[in-house]
């Protein structure tokens, strides 16, 4: 592998021009296939299997006008404080608020008068109306969003209170914000860490290249895979974060090359066969974990891992490919201004190891004096003097921030997550306060039979037992299809959507759809959003130990065959549970418990999202095992070079630690910036991932590892050798470079090879 990319290190740095002319044309056609696609992307989100989609499927089939994709929004109306909806006065403000939200746009199909339809709260001050449209919520134009707002403020004018929700309402448009904040602060990491303006903005460019194809890919299929408009969200994500990784670590193994004195055009090739390597295998244990997202048989999160998937693979070949070549275009400016001139260690490489000085290892005189430790080393010198101490505080301090995941709980957002200055925040308010908590998550029961007189008596039946159930308040009257076999009844809890009597009730009408099934041979079968939800919680939940199996497995594959050992996979992969469930501890207490919420602007708490395990399993897996690939690959590089465990561990680490520090702190920013989001489940992603990649990347990877490896000795790198034979050698560390010719033309007539040696300063 090292040989492999070495070759195209050099070929890519020599054929500069070209190699970024097939990338430019790769972007741009990516760009030409999205500008021309075509198709509405899909929206809804389908659960195989669970009864709640079986219900939906069942409603399509025997129901199908009333399953018909238009938008609607239900507007919500209180009359002024003492006043009732009813009177003369409010009733004729409110037929003018209706009346201009009929005119606003041609889409509109219908609007229900509330005093008709007797949508009226029992004291008589609020009231409601439906909207709906004959076109599907992305078809609506923002004039058409725009008029709508305009109706509710001209009947806010009357003195009314009026708010309104549904899919009809414009959605919070995605703010870039956070995204430009955050790169810039990159931007700024990058800077301070390289001290050259070039070396900065290669990752940066570098990653946006590789997101660019990847979004334009998303977008020209979108409509012929029929995939979900969310699936570019983790993909852009991931895409910045491995890309600006990735390319960070070849830049800075390119400068540690020529700081011991190789020319540009072998120094880029020598990091791409190393750093490059690890690039590789990074990426290859992240598309895992994406792609094992597919275990969870939900359509959308496939899409998504899929596609995130993609954006890594295309960040790794742009990493070993474009980098390079854009190291040809800048060889000097890209080494900054902070470079003295230094003297070698004779026979010392880029590791630190001593080798025999071959044609790439020029010797040179010892220095006079050993330069002053940095940080880095003054931290792995404190962590192998004590390791057992350095071990047990860590494995502690992680334990006691993961106690508060064994009271997590799963759920999925409504409009009652929202912030309380929304519309539709203040309109579920509105209407839990009029008409009961139960009436913004009602329930609906289908009931089925081939035989209509069937179907109609367990459908009586079903309503009178329903009335029976303690957390039921009004059950609707049941409506029949036109063939007379299925009806529907509409149930509305007493308690509120989210609540565990509401989830209690669910699995209680459940019991007596079965019960009611084994004595009339009538299927019922619960569903509606609520349902849906509680389906899908269940689901998630119990997809996350699956899911962490497969991907800790299959990567533990991966890394044996990197490392190979069997102790360092091992540790990496305990190392990341540790990670990763102090981050859903921390989750819990903030999100959950309310600790701290004033101070990360949460105004209201509640259960976790339910995507949250899973999407942070997969997205921190993944970086966690970038972090360790590239950590553990120079402690084992030394270690093959010759040095004695406890040296290799920490030459490894002073070697690696400034680079995976800047990319952690990259990403912890980029994070963190969602934490200022106002919707929770942004706010929430934002703030479990910042903490999971801050704990992986310090406490795990930068202690921890250390820690263990020191006490591990040679064992952490024994490999027993029936193991040995049967695995494929990738030399991922890059031992079969040491010695090697170099390049041909990257000696004294290749002009970047005249400059003065130098060591980089921190």
């Amino acid at each position: 592998m090292a040989t492999f990319l070495y070759r195209i290190g050099g070929f890519a740095f020599r054929r500069r021009w070209l190699v970024l002319l097939l990338w430019v044309a790769v972007l741009g056609g990516s760009g030409a296939a999205a500008a021309g696609a075509t198709g509405a992307t899909e929206t809804a989100v389908s659960l195989p299997g669970t009864e709640a989609q079986k219900a939906f499927d069942l409603l399509a089939e025997k129901f199908p006008a009333a399953n018909a994709e238009g938008a609607g929004a239900r507007i919500v109306l209180r009359a002024p404080d003492g006043q009732r909806i009813t009177g003369p006065e409010n009733r004729e403000a409110v037929a003018a608020v209706l009346a201009d939200v009929e005119g606003s746009s041609a889409r509109v199909a219908a609007v229900t008068d509330p005093f008709a339809a007797r949508t009226v709260s029992a004291d008589g001050t609020t009231a409601y109306a439906q909207v709906t449209y004959g076109v599907t919520a992305d078809a609506l134009t923002g004039a058409d969003h725009d008029r709508f707002d305009a109706a509710l403020d001209a009947g806010r004018a009357t003195g009314l209170t009026v708010e309104a929700t549904g899919s009809a309402l414009e959605p919070a448009g995605a703010s870039m914000v956070t995204e430009a904040v955050g790169f810039a602060l990159a931007a700024v990491i990058l800077l301070v860490t390289f001290g050259s303006l070039v070396a900065a903005g290669m990752p940066l460019l570098t990653a946006l290249v590789g997101v660019g194809v990847t979004l334009g890919a998303i977008t020209a299929l979108s409509g012929p895979l029929n995939l979900n408009g969310n699936t570019s969200a983790l993909a852009t994500m991931l895409g910045i974060a491995v890309g600006i990784d990735y390319s960070l670590f070849i830049v800075s193994r390119y400068r540690s090359e020529r700081a011991a004195g190789h020319p540009a055009r072998e120094a880029a090739a020598r990091a791409n066969g190393t750093a490059g390597s690890a690039v590789v295998f990074a990426g290859l244990t992240v598309v895992i974990a994406l792609v094992g997202l597919a275990v969870v048989n939900l359509r959308v999160l496939t899409a998504m891992g899929m596609a995130a998937a993609g954006a890594v693979t295309v960040a790794v070949l742009v990493a070993v490919t474009l980098v390079p070549a854009l190291l040809g275009l800048a060889p000097e400016r890209v080494l900054g201004r902070t470079r003295t001139p230094r003297r070698r260690t004779p026979g010392a490489n880029a590791t630190g190891a001593t080798v025999t000085p071959g044609p790439t290892t020029p010797a040179t005189p010892a220095p006079d004096s050993a330069p002053k430790p940095g940080v880095a080393a003054r931290w792995v010198d404190a962590v192998l003097r004590r390791p057992v101490r350095a071990l047990v505080v860590s494995v502690l301090a992680l334990g006691v921030l993961a106690l508060p995941a064994t009271r997590l709980e799963l759920g999925l957002p409504d409009d009652g997550s929202q912030p309380v200055s929304t519309t539709q925040r203040k309109a579920y308010d509105l209407l839990a306060d009029s008409f009961g908590p139960g009436f913004n998550g009602p329930l609906t029961v289908v009931v089925t039979d081939a035989d209509p007189a069937a179907a109609r008596a367990a459908a009586d039946r079903f309503a009178s037992d329903l009335a029976e159930l303690d957390d039921v308040a009004t059950v609707a009257p049941a409506a029949f299809n036109p063939a007379g076999d299925t009806a529907i009844l509409t149930v509305v809890p007493r308690s509120a959507p989210a609540s565990d009597a509401t989830k209690a009730l669910v699995g209680d009408i459940r019991d007596l759809a079965d019960r009611t099934e084994a004595e009339t041979g009538a299927r019922g079968l619960v569903t509606g959003s609520t349902a849906l939800n509680i389906d899908t919680s269940a689901k998630f939940t119990a997809a996350v130990v699956p899911y962490m199996l497969l991907v800790v497995g299959l990567a533990f594959l991966v890394l044996i065959l990197v490392f190979r050992s069997l102790l360092v996979p091992l540790k990496a992969a305990v190392g990341f549970l540790l990670s990763v469930l102090a981050s859903f501890g921390a989750l819990v207490a903030v999100f959950q418990w309310g600790w701290l919420k004033d101070l990360f602007g949460i105004e209201q708490t509640g259960p976790i999202m339910s995507l949250m395990p899973i999407l942070t399993v997969g997205i921190v897996f993944g970086l966690a095992m970038d972090y360790q690939v590239f950590l553990v690959t120079r402690m084992r590089e030394a270690y093959v070079h010759g040095a004695d465990p406890r040296t290799a561990v920490a030459t490894g680490f002073r070697h690696s630690a400034r680079v995976v520090t800047v990319a952690a702190l990259i990403m912890i920013t980029v994070f963190a910036g969602f934490v200022g989001a106002h919707e929770a489940i942004i706010k929430s992603l934002g703030f479990g991932l910042a903490v999971a990649v801050a704990l992986d990347a310090f406490v795990v990877r930068m202690t921890l590892v250390p820690a263990v490896l020191a006490l591990l000795g040679e064992r952490a790198w024994h490999l027993p050798r029936w193991i040995d034979r049967v695995l494929p050698h990738v030399d991922i560390e890059g031992e079969k470079l040491t010695g090697a010719a170099p390049l041909e033309g990257a000696g004294a007539g290749d002009r970047s090879a005249r400059v003065p040696e130098y060591s980089e300063r921190g």
